[in-house]
Formats: structure tokens, C-alpha cells, sequence
């Protein structure tokens, strides 16, 4: 899903998701929010980057996610730094809850936007990359431009 995509807006994205993180699969979800927590993500203000989803009993919460609060609220305005439930269908939960408990796997935000006015989520089951895989991605990612930069170079002569 691309940003240019109509009535998407992107609040925030995880940059460091891709290069820390082996990403498995991905999901979409609703995110429950309280009072003006909505307003101060219209401004763009959200932090995601070290925050993961967990399942609590039969629900999923995402946590430290900090959506500071919105300036001009007057009444309830809720901790920046509170668990915050996801909303998935039963059958994806289930599925999703299940594949997180296994032994190093984590879900993480890889982005928050809003979709037709609602505020959602990608999530990303993901495995902790290791050094090797890190150096072997850099090195595979310069081999790339190194071709790229001989075709032109050939396209030019």
C-alpha cells in the first residue's frame, strides 16, 4: 500500500522497522483511541518507533506508542504513553496471537495513516535480523548499484 493511494494519509512510519527486523507478514487494523488522541494525529504527532503489540487475554494492545496530547483539549486527556487496543476480526486475532507467541517473533508498527477517515495500523510479524544477515543485505544492496552504475556507464559509450 502506497501513501499516494486516495484518502490514505500517513501519520507515521517505523524507518527502522526494515533494517532491524526480518518482516514475515503484514496486517491491517483499527486502532481504539480516546477523546482528542484523533485531533493530535491529524497534526501528524505520533512516535513509533519503539513501540511492538502484544497480546493481552483474547485482545491485542500495541504499546509505547506516544501520541502526545492535543493542546487545545480541555477535559481527559489520556497518558501519551497508554496501551492501546487493536481491532481485528476473531479469526485474524487468533491467528496473529499465535504466531507472536512463538519464540522470536514480535509484532511491530510499520506505519499509522488514516484510511477513509479511520485511524489504522500496519503491523509486521517480524524475527530480530542478525549482524550477518544486516552485512549480507548492505553488501547484496551495493552490488546492485555497483550493476546499476556499469549499465549506465555502458549506456553513455
Amino acid at each position: 500500500m502506497t501513501g499516494k493511494e486516495q484518502g490514505v494519509k500517513i501519520v507515521a512510519t517505523n524507518r527502522k522497522a526494515h533494517h532491524l527486523y526480518v518482516i514475515e507478514d503484514t496486517y491491517e487494523a483499527g486502532l481504539e483511541l480516546k477523546g482528542a488522541e484523533v485531533k493530535s494525529l491529524r497534526q501528524g504527532r505520533c512516535s513509533i518507533e519503539e513501540s511492538f503489540a502484544r497480546p493481552v487475554g483474547e485482545e491485542l494492545y500495541l504499546l509505547d506508542m506516544h501520541i502526545p496530547p492535543y493542546e487545545q483539549a480541555t477535559v481527559d486527556r489520556p497518558d501519551p504513553q497508554r496501551r492501546r487496543k487493536l481491532l481485528l476480526h476473531r479469526g485474524e486475532l487468533d491467528r496473529i496471537s499465535v504466531r507472536c507467541t512463538q519464540r522470536g517473533y514480535t509484532l511491530v508498527p510499520l506505519r499509522v495513516y488514516f484510511k477513509r477517515g479511520w485511524v489504522k495500523v500496519e503491523l509486521a510479524l517480524v524475527r530480530r535480523r542478525q549482524l550477518s544477515d544486516k552485512r549480507r543485505k548492505k553488501e547484496a544492496e551495493q552490488r546492485r548499484k555497483d550493476v546499476e552504475k556499469e549499465l549506465q556507464r555502458r549506456k553513455r559509450s
